[in-house]
């Protein structure tokens, strides 16, 4: 194998592998990228370890076509302080050559059929979701998904095709978030994605990305015009998510996100627990801190309700607003200590109440 290569693009996609690499055992093929060039001038790479996995492409001047494999932590450390320009990679015998003018390293080879074989798909596996609907629901819900949680199926976000409808949906069991949207014609599929595997489509993919989205019996697959993402689906039956949400509410509020957003930052400075009292005329927050202090604040605001008083964790309202797309909320209530749902069009937020 021999070919040259772009420094900033390569770079780019070697940056981008290194969240898919074996961090723990060095002496892992898995700790390698793995280099492929073709006679088209193509350069395939990819990354692996077993949870998720990254394939790149990218144009580069083919000399002789080959594979290898390289320490993907060692590649980019090394290629990071070279000049804008082209690099050289060179594979003679066991050991891949990179080299840019006068600098050079050498990094020993693994046996390149070695190298596990990512997951195949058909191009009938294919959700038929637009590629923004899909990337914007999945960044609204994600800070709703457990981490840790001995229900596996929890630490992921289930994507719920049904025959008119597909949802979104998290829960870290204090709290629900769900995106809805409303479609036609559509085979019903339920998939738990990682958390993880969230996290890494969101870096890759940008809203405006044009992404096409498949799926298999292991793994979801999401592909744009240079990377493809493997993420093994969680396996394992969702919490029934519907029960949860409210069918009528007794109050709605509609409220100023910037304003709300600003009164629960000054109270949350001394803890994440904090108390709103809504009042006719006026909404008063209030930390509820252990200790003997207290941080306090109001926000005039016709609420049209007599008064209602809730504690809540801070950090769920945060998540829910910094999502949020319109200047307003809406904010719904029934009973005191009874669950309360934040609302912007599609997507809401069900929030168990701290007891009061």
């Amino acid at each position: 194998m021999k070919l040259s290569v772009e420094k900033t693009a390569f770079e780019n996609i070697i940056s981008n592998c290194q969240n898919f690499l074996e961090k723990r055992d060095m002496s892992q093929i898995t700790a390698h990228i793995y280099f492929e060039c073709f006679a088209n001038n193509t350069l395939i790479i990819k990354a692996t370890d077993y949870e998720i996995a990254l394939q790149a492409q990218i144009q580069a001047k083919v000399e002789q076509e080959g594979k290898a494999t390289a320490n993907g932590r060692d590649v980019l450390r090394f290629i990071q302080n070279l000049k804008d320009g082209e690099i050289t990679l060179e594979a003679k015998d066991d050991t891949l050559l990179i080299k840019q003018g006068r600098s050079k390293l050498d990094l020993p080879m693994y046996n390149v059929e070695e190298f596990p074989s990512l997951p195949e798909y058909e191009a009938n596996q294919k959700l038929h979701i637009e590629s923004f609907k899909f990337l914007d629901s999945m960044e609204k819900i994600n800070s709703a998904v457990d981490t840790n949680n001995p229900k596996y199926e929890l630490n992921g976000a289930l994507i719920d095709i049904k025959e008119y409808s597909f949802n979104f949906v998290a829960t870290d069991t204090r709290r629900l978030a769900i995106v809805k949207h409303e479609s036609q014609g559509i085979n019903t599929l339920a998939l738990i994605i990682s958390k993880r595997s969230i996290s890494e489509i969101l870096k890759l993919a940008k809203k405006e990305t044009e992404l096409e989205i498949f799926y298999n019996q292991t793994h979801i697959i999401t592909k744009c015009e240079q990377f493809t993402f493997f993420g093994k689906v969680i396996s394992g039956k969702y919490p029934d998510y519907e029960k949860i949400i409210p069918k009528e509410f007794k109050n709605t509020i509609e409220l100023p996100k910037d304003a709300f957003l600003e009164a629960v930052n000054v109270v949350k400075s001394l803890s994440d627990k904090i108390k709103i009292n809504l009042q006719p005329n006026e909404i008063l927050f209030e930390s509820m801190s252990d200790k003997n202090h207290k941080a306090s604040t109001q926000m005039e605001f016709n609420t049209g309700i007599e008064e209602f008083i809730f504690g809540v964790d801070s950090r769920y309202l945060i998540d829910f607003i910094k999502q949020t797309d319109s200047a307003k909320f809406t904010l719904a209530l029934n009973e005191t200590n009874m669950p309360i749902t934040l609302i912007d069009n599609n997507f809401s937020t069900i929030i168990m109440p701290i007891i009061l």
